[in-house]
């Protein structure tokens, strides 16, 4: 997060930010995915991802840390069900190796920013 700058909205948050780059890269990889999977694979994955970055909003609405630490640990837990997902993706050939790889750093990035939001509602 930026020292100097006041912190409005959800969509200010590094953490949120990031999420959204995966969420948006995340649906662009499904659309590769198999018709088959529709239902299945793809929208599991796109269900998990798109609950990161909204977690992470409701969190931020909160009024006490509590609250907060509630929803972005929820928010944690929605990464890690994506990370699982693009896993299994990658292993069924639904994905190269390259959009994997890009997939797997930016869900490590994310975690991080996560897991700095709630070390920071802990202070």
């Amino acid at each position: 997060m930026y020292e100097n700058q006041k912190i409005k909205s959800f969509t200010d948050l590094e953490a949120w930010k990031e999420a959204h780059k995966l969420v948006l890269m995340v649906y662009l990889a499904t659309k590769k995915f198999p018709k088959e999977e529709l239902f299945c694979l793809t929208n599991q994955l796109r269900r998990a991802v798109i609950s990161i970055t909204s977690n992470i909003a409701e969190g931020f609405s909160r009024n006490s840390s509590k609250e907060k630490i509630q929803f972005y640990f929820i928010a944690l837990g929605s990464l890690t069900e994506t990370q699982n997902q693009i896993l299994v993706a990658r292993d069924l050939k639904y994905l190269d190796k390259e959009n994997f790889n890009k997939l797997a750093t930016q869900s490590i990035l994310v975690s991080k920013l996560i897991n700095g939001l709630i070390k920071y509602c802990r202070n």
